[in-house]
């Protein structure tokens, strides 16, 4: 008996962190948002009893944009920007900073309520998921109604849904009608339906390769479908090359993986203003001490060891420097991670201003049980040699 065609949907949250954001806050449904910058800017209580936000125009220091609303994006407010950059296109957007523990949360439960109609999930993030729809008895749309109302029910937040026959399309139609959308494509409709978009909305297609290809005249998914699959290659190379010609074509056999094994856990952060190394050096040893903990408790969450630590700097001059460190056991617990980061730490220069500190732990090994404890670190930075 031959398998049933396969239903694949990607799930994207709509807006998630300003989504959840908008629940806490009802007043500003309808108002440019921005999310990003630090805990300080939270709502403070006017006189009146109403609550006063912190404005995009009011931000000094060196955040970045994590998510804003529509109603900031039409404002030209995008993820990633810089929160002073984007406080010259949007001066009166409201600011506030992100919620990490609430966004965690209220992941949990969309994925939860998902799960209870369509088990055969691959988690993507914090924000959006892959379900094989394939066993899941139901016609597409009415499956598609029935996970976006039991999201709303979990979550009171909306969601926008692709299913098509692959993870591809799939990642691609669930942003074709955001938000609060749902998009059902067949194969035979890609020409009529995926061609005319432009090759960025290609997963995979990132800033540079879409570059190279308008150089090369080719600005559509349909034009890149025209395109030689050995000219491909020889412009991109042969694996890069054959993935755009499969890709263009709606090609993509990608089983959805309910689960894997993370390669490394790491934390990083990056600093509202550049630190010096010795005139901040206590500031600077509570955070990497704090680094190497989050990363234990991830470590301990998540049911794993790691062999190999390693840190990450970046100056104020954007230079990058990783070290690592090869231990003979696995370890967990937060003092052996901060004792071998700090061993890495020994090994730069530590004569410039730092503009990010990151703790990285790989070569993972399943614990049968979490055995860290989080004993005190008075263990200043190693900063002078």
């Amino acid at each position: 008996m031959d398998a049933p065609p396969r239903r694949i949907a990607h799930l994207d949250m709509d807006a998630f962190y300003a989504s959840v954001e908008l629940l806490r806050y009802p007043e500003l449904r309808g108002q440019p948002v921005v999310i990003g910058g630090r805990r300080e800017q939270q709502p403070v209580a006017g006189a009146d009893g109403s609550r006063q936000f912190a404005r995009l125009r009011d931000y000094q220091g060196r955040g970045v944009v994590t998510t804003s609303t529509y109603e900031a994006r039409a404002l030209g407010v995008f993820s990633g920007m810089g929160l002073m950059k984007a406080a010259r296109s949007a001066p009166d957007a409201i600011l506030l900073p992100t919620d990490f523990d609430a966004y965690r949360r209220y992941s949990g439960l969309f994925k939860a309520a998902v799960a209870a109609i369509a088990p055969q999930i691959e988690d993507r993030g914090i924000d959006e998921i892959y379900v094989d729809l394939s066993d899941v008895p139901g016609e597409s749309l009415a499956l598609a109604r029935r996970i976006k109302q039991a999201v709303r029910d979990a979550t009171g937040l909306s969601c926008s849904i692709g299913i098509t026959p692959n993870k591809l399309l799939s990642k691609i139609c669930s942003d074709l009608d955001k938000p609060d959308g749902i998009t059902l494509l067949g194969l035979e409709e890609i020409p009529a339906r995926i061609w005319p978009l432009p090759v960025r909305k290609i997963n995979g297609i990132g800033p540079k390769a879409s570059g190279k290809l308008a150089e090369l005249g080719i600005s559509t998914i349909g034009q890149l479908a025209q395109a030689e699959a050995v000219w491909l290659q020889e412009h991109f190379g042969r694996s890069y090359g054959a993935w755009l010609f499969d890709a263009a074509r709606g090609s993509d056999d990608r089983p959805v993986v309910t689960r894997s094994e993370p390669k490394s856990i790491s934390r990083e952060t990056t600093f509202e203003q550049d630190l010096h190394p010795r005139r901040h050096r206590q500031a600077l040893s509570e955070i990497f001490t704090a680094l190497c903990v989050r990363v234990a408790e991830d470590l301990r969450r998540k049911g794993y060891l790691g062999r190999t630590i390693g840190i990450k700097l970046r100056y104020d001059d954007f230079q990058t420097v990783t070290r690592d460190v090869t231990l003979a056991d696995a370890v967990a617990d937060p003092q052996a991670i901060r004792r071998a980061a700090g061993e890495c730490l020994r090994r730069v220069p530590l004569d410039k201003r730092l503009r990010l500190l990151g703790v990285r732990i790989g070569a993972l090994e399943r614990a049968d049980e979490a055995q860290t404890q989080q004993p005190s670190l008075q263990r200043e930075l190693p900063l002078e040699k």
